[in-house]
């Protein structure tokens, strides 16, 4: 069943196109699912009778999973081989979308979110090990620009669809939307994909202490990213909880380096190329996790729009990705992945500055322009650290280069919304206080950002205020103080995504 790789032949028909694109289906399904379940979280509380305190939970669980997997699928490329990888996780990840949507109860709902998780996880790695293993070189950009689409436009379409969905049908179609896609991208795969055979000797030098250590240390790093912000830095349970994780994850590094056989070979860390790369790879993660994350929220809580509201809007940026791919496509050819980086990562920055100056008042027209500039600048972002981390690496070595890089886009994005949380939960209660003592002073501009008007403010101190106008006044304070808290998240992300030109001189393709 095995077919050469495409260094054996230089010319990939329409059956490879066709089986690769269903690979890309695949992980375009299991990167929207995470977006379109927040959209009705609340309609699957009522419905399982599920605490609030442990609802994010079913987010938790598929995140947790995900994040494990991904650096194993080098491993169980080798194992399975990349064709049957991806139809086991496929398949068995639309069979646990059957199993959620009709979980009996939030236990069973939980267990078949990790089976998800752990799938989707699996697939998306695998997609970028696909554009290496099963094109020749010189259709290695254009693979990539349709697994950069693929993966960007997930988290974009996913508010617009989750709307919808919550809107028009009941929370289980949210699960069974997976079905479709599921079995076309298997029956797809399962009939044209053919990749090198697979590797049973792989399960013999499986290292289940490397295995372990680096289990618990991501799924621990999760938990302790998601009860961070709530609990504070400092409480017992999150140092404890991001301690093991570290420690744990210090003795799986260190034992993965020392083996001859390691379970993950942490090797390509050592070159300049592929550490830049995956650093690159973490600040996009980053960026793009914590701008769809920043931007929904405000325009439900500040803006007060529906799910199918917010994705309208957002789709503005996933437009900008598509028309940008071919030209970004284009130049990767013919321009140092240095200057192409540098531009897409300094639209990027551009992007999410632009929306660390929002008011209450900011909607579609004011956010049109900088998701513009952030969709332009994403597939930039893409296809010159894609190639310099994956090119020239082929069989386990590809695979296990994959899983890294992947890792770190979403290691990038887990940290950066605990680092969004954190501001949101804690900076609203400084500008609450800077903005009374700003309008009791008579401040116009702090009027402006309330959304008083400006008759009273004339930089003359108001006096002492009733206590109608105290309640009148305090909920308009409190708005704007989260206005100003969403602001000080984008422009900490957009300082964060600046700072990561400074190793552009490090992006250099291996020799």
């Amino acid at each position: 069943m095995a077919e050469a790789g495409p260094s054996d032949k230089d010319t990939v028909g329409w059956g490879g196109w066709a089986g690769y694109l269903a690979m890309c289906l695949g992980m375009f399904m299991a990167i929207l699912d995470i977006q379109i379940v927040a959209s009705s979280l609340p309609d699957i509380q009522a419905a399982l009778h599920v605490p609030m305190d442990r609802l994010s939970w079913i987010q938790t669980a598929y995140l947790i999973a995900e994040i494990i997997a991904i650096p194993l699928t080098g491993w169980l490329t080798r194992l399975l081989s990349l064709r049957g990888l991806f139809l086991l996780s496929v398949s068995t990840f639309t069979l646990a979308s059957i199993g959620c949507a009709f979980s009996p109860g939030f236990s069973t709902l939980l267990v078949f979110r990790v089976i998800q998780g752990f799938c989707g996880g699996a697939m998306i790695p695998a997609v970028f090990t696909g554009v290496f293993a099963l094109f020749p070189e010189r259709l290695h950009v254009r693979a990539t620009a349709i697994a950069g689409a693929f993966a960007m436009l997930a988290p974009t379409l996913g508010p617009i669809l989750g709307g919808y969905i919550t809107e028009t049908y009941s929370w289980p179609w949210l699960f069974l939307i997976n079905l479709g896609p599921g079995i076309l991208a298997g029956g797809i795969a399962a009939r044209l994909l053919r990749t090198p055979p697979a590797d049973r000797a792989a399960m013999g030098w499986l290292d289940w202490p490397s295995l372990g250590l680096l289990a618990i240390s991501l799924a621990l790093l999760q938990l302790g990213l998601k009860e961070a912000p709530e609990r504070g830095w400092r409480d017992p349970v999150s140092l404890m909880l991001l301690a093991i994780a570290f420690g744990a994850g210090i003795m799986g590094v260190r034992r993965c380096f020392a083996l001859a056989r390691p379970l993950i070979d942490l090797r390509p860390l050592k070159e300049p190329g592929f550490a830049s790369g995956c650093v690159f790879s973490f600040v996009l993660g980053a960026g793009l996790y914590g701008s769809v994350y920043l931007l929904p929220l405000f325009l439900g809580y500040v803006r007060q729009h529906t799910a199918f509201e917010i994705g309208r809007i957002m789709l503005v940026s996933g437009v900008a990705q598509l028309l940008t791919a071919p030209l970004a496509a284009i130049l990767e050819k013919r321009v140092d992945p240095r200057i192409l980086a540098g531009i897409g990562y300094g639209l990027f920055t551009a992007g999410l500055l632009a929306n660390g100056f929002m008011t209450f008042e900011s909607d579609y027209d004011d956010l049109f322009w900088p998701q513009i500039v952030r969709g332009v600048g994403i597939m930039f972002c893409i296809l010159p650290t894609t190639s310099v981390a994956l090119e020239g690496r082929s069989g386990g070595a590809l695979a296990d280069a994959s899983g890294l890089f992947n890792l770190m886009r979403n290691l990038g994005g887990a940290v950066w919304i605990a680092v969004a949380d954190t501001i949101l939960l804690t900076r609203p209660e400084a500008h609450v206080t800077r903005l009374v003592e700003r309008l009791q002073a008579g401040d116009p501009e702090a009027a402006r950002l309330v959304g008083l008007s400006l008759d009273r403010f004339q930089n003359v101190p108001l006096g002492p205020v009733d206590e109608a106008t105290r309640q009148f006044v305090q909920p308009l304070v409190e708005r704007a103080a989260a206005v100003a808290s969403f602001n000080d998240a984008w422009l900490l992300t957009a300082i964060c995504c600046g700072l990561s030109l400074l190793i552009l001189p490090w992006l250099k393709k291996r020799p």
